[in-house]
């Protein structure tokens, strides 16, 4: 909603949006996103279709110009059920309204700002257990609002009572995520679940 005024360096990030083939540079990217960059018309004439432009219909859940799958379990911090493991990254793959504007193939999955990217990205994880789309700002210690990290709360658990965090200083996270804990020292421990807490094994 305002121009981004992160300090923090942004490797992934383009230097043009996409169009919707996936290849052609579309608008130049700025410092501020707006609604219908990512709520349009899956072919809307702004990125290279021939349809209306702004959210007047897609085939994409929430009226998304492109694909974007979110990550879903039955119980926060159990298994995902609908996992995408080693995902295609093109136009048609899960994350390709991510890939509209972060380079998800030469940057994201060569880990440029975080070391667990690829990992966790091969191992069938959306983006959206750890990001969110529409940006944050700092609401406590636990949560800076940093690189819009917000781990989705219908997907990730407290760690045995702790708050759901992520350190940006030493990149870890403290939350359970499919059945596995990640500790604030760094270390990740399978757990199993009761009634929706997380007991370690």
């Amino acid at each position: 909603m305002h121009p981004s005024n992160s300090a923090l360096p942004q490797q992934s990030l383009r230097t043009n949006m996409l169009k919707l083939d996936g290849l052609t540079a579309g608008r130049p990217m700025g410092t501020q996103i707006l609604c219908t960059d990512c709520h349009n018309s899956d072919d809307n004439r702004e990125f290279g279709g021939s349809g209306a432009n702004g959210p007047h219909g897609s085939i994409f859940t929430h009226i998304l110009e492109r694909r974007y799958e979110f990550s879903q379990t039955a119980t926060p911090g159990g298994l995902i059920n609908n996992l995408f493991p080693t995902p295609d990254l093109s136009v048609n793959g899960p994350y390709a309204m991510c890939d509209k504007c972060h380079n998800l193939s030469s940057q994201i999955m060569k880990n440029s700002s975080w070391q667990y990217h690829s990992a966790h990205i091969n191992a069938g994880f959306s983006c959206s257990v750890c990001h969110t789309a529409h940006g944050m700002g700092a609401t406590s210690a636990a949560i800076t609002g940093e690189r819009l990290i917000n781990l989705d709360a219908n997907v990730v658990a407290p760690n045995n009572g702790l708050p759901v965090s992520y350190n940006h200083a030493n990149n870890s996270c403290v939350l359970v995520c499919h059945q596995t804990a990640h500790n604030a020292n760094g270390t990740v421990t399978h757990v199993a679940l009761r009634a929706g807490f997380s007991t370690h094994k």
